[in-house]
């Protein structure tokens, strides 16, 4: 499949620092999916792990989400940090990365634990509080709970300043 490329170049980010910038200030990303011929929308928060080029993602045992990445693990997502419109102007602050990958749901528990653990670093001033109030060491919240991880195939970044 050929890839399309940024048309304003002036606006293009390809320096693997500032991507990485986005990745790691970011907290949701939407994720495209598709099951069937039908495209699937959703937006999650997410935990960033820059050793594994992925992102890590909290969800339900059974749902949408899961079903859709069972048929077709291919994913298209994409994450904004908003800078705000400029009135007067007619022009946005922003950057954001477009993210093409694999999407799957972790089925080792070492690795569950460890994408629970990214994601509440990325997300929390006091990760280790949260890890106990949810009871995150007990088998009964690892029955409710799954983890996916999106493996970073591509990433293209653009950016209005």
């Amino acid at each position: 499949m050929s890839r399309y490329h940024v048309r304003r170049v002036d606006r293009a980010l390809t320096d693997p620092v500032e991507l990485d910038s986005i990745l790691t200030r970011g907290r949701f990303v939407t994720v495209a999916m598709c099951q069937d011929g039908e495209p699937y929308l959703v937006t999650l928060s997410y935990g960033y792990d820059q050793t594994r080029n992925a992102l890590y993602f909290h969800t339900a045992t059974a749902g949408r989400k899961n079903d859709a990445l069972a048929a077709d693990p291919r994913v298209c997502a994409t994450i904004i940090l908003d800078g705000g419109y400029v009135a007067g102007e007619c022009k946005h602050r922003y950057e954001s990365v477009v993210l093409t990958g694999r999407m799957a749901l972790v089925d080792d528990a070492d690795e569950a634990r460890h994408g629970m653990r990214i994601l509440l670093d990325h997300l929390e001033d006091e990760p280790d509080d949260v890890w106990e109030r949810q009871a995150l060491d007990s088998e009964a919240t690892w029955r409710r709970l799954r983890v996916a991880r999106l493996d970073i195939d591509e990433i293209t970044g653009k950016a209005g300043h």
